[in-house]
């Protein structure tokens, strides 16, 4: 099969990223292999490339919005037959027997396993899974829309639920890429009010047309005061400027696996009257069910941009660089054409 590899970790702008040729891999036991159609293209993938997230091995695959046809299935693996599609997200594999894993926090279990950064992402022709970390996903999701769900649009939902914004409150969103334009359609049809503060006109005009009640610069003040916000922007600088924003009792929500150093807080104005700023950790198997049977229900407009196999490497110059509007997906397998 032929897969994309961190060569070695440098700016994306370098070309971090090797196409290579490697064995077919096949499942072990309770695992499914997948035929890759489509894998989103992740901001976690650009800091693994670029080293902010070291990688757990030489040349590993990345990507972890895996969406492709079961192909193979290992010993004792029965949930999903051969031809059905699913879904391969972040969240690989938990202990299953730390204090947090048997208390529903798989979350924060202690000995995680993840994909693209502990085990073989999907920038891949095939990919393997355990069976139990996988999704179905709804039909009414298109391949290449489905793709981001699996993490941009999990994690989001996560974080949307930490800022803990009542139905008919007021919610900050800093940054609007390819996790928060999805939180953005979740909280709206909630009844709350989305304000949405980032740098990308692109990404301030994307927001309007998906019916956020005002879009404005990263480090503008909102029309209102907030209940809560989502930092999905990963510029610790914008922290002080979102606990800023929130009214009495709100909490600001850090949405991404990397943040730039957040500078010194001043008590009485970032964090009294109790403001509340916390971290997001990956997800629970529970967060992605809930969001992906939200996400048809609503139903979310995914906004992608495409980018060819071969261009795996250009997406992540392109995601560096804030080209890209919505999400990034990359497709190994064209429907129709196997040509990539």
């Amino acid at each position: 099969m032929r897969a994309w590899v961190v060569e070695r970790t440098a700016k994306a702008s370098e070309h971090p990223l090797a196409l290579v040729e490697r064995p077919d891999p096949h499942p072990g036991p309770g695992e499914v292999r997948v035929r890759v159609h489509t894998c989103g293209v992740c901001r976690t993938d650009l800091h693994l490339v670029e080293g902010d997230l070291p990688p757990k091995h030489p040349g590993v695959v990345p990507g972890h919005e895996v969406v492709g046809v079961v192909d193979e299935t290992g010993p004792g693996a029965t949930r999903f037959e051969p031809g059905t599609r699913i879904g391969i997200p972040w969240l690989r594999w938990t202990c299953g027997v730390c204090r947090f894993c048997t208390t529903g926090r798989e979350n924060l279990c202690v000995a995680p396993l993840f994909t693209g950064w502990d085990a073989d992402g999907g920038y891949a022709e095939l990919a393997l899974v355990p069976e139990g970390y996988a999704y179905r996903l709804p039909d009414s999701f298109s391949d290449s829309d489905a793709a981001p769900l699996l993490c941009a649009g999990i994690i989001g939902y996560r974080a949307l639920r930490a800022a803990d914004v009542a139905p008919g409150g007021r919610l900050g969103i800093y940054g609007f890429g390819a996790s928060a334009h999805l939180a953005a359609q979740v909280a709206i049809s909630e009844g709350t009010t989305v304000h949405v503060l980032t740098r990308s006109a692109a990404a301030r005009r994307l927001a309007l047309e998906l019916g956020c009640a005002s879009a404005s610069g990263d480090t503008d003040a909102p029309p209102e005061p907030l209940d809560g916000a989502v930092l999905f922007a990963p510029v610790g600088t914008l922290v002080p400027v979102a606990l800023s924003a929130l009214d009495r009792g709100g909490t600001l929500a850090v949405a991404g696996i990397y943040l730039s150093d957040i500078p010194v807080l001043r008590y009485a104005e970032h964090l009294f009257e109790e403001r509340k700023l916390r971290s997001v950790t990956a997800n629970t198997r529970q967060d992605g069910e809930a969001f992906l049977a939200a996400a048809a229900s609503i139903p979310v407009k995914v906004i992608t941009q495409p980018y060819r196999f071969c261009e795996a490497d250009r997406a992540l110059i392109d995601l560096a660089a804030d080209r890209v509007n919505g999400a990034a997906v990359v497709h190994v397998r064209p429907s129709g054409n196997s040509e990539s």
